[in-house]
């Protein structure tokens, strides 16, 4: 695989995950809200899933 595109690909996972932190995190400082903590677990749980099959290649 290329060099590139693996180390693209775990930026990407990080960023996802950073993101759906930081989504949970500011939807809890608004006083909550479902949209807001679902679409933030989607976002850590893709950021995951990017990088768990990136390792297991």
């Amino acid at each position: 695989m290329n060099d590139l595109y693996r180390r693209s690909t775990w930026l990407f996972g990080v960023v996802a995950v950073a993101l759906g932190i930081a989504l949970v995190a500011r939807t809890a400082a608004a006083g909550g809200g479902t949209t807001g903590y679902v679409v933030g677990v989607l976002f850590v749980a893709l950021g995951c899933g990017r990088i768990y099959l990136l390792k297991r290649r």
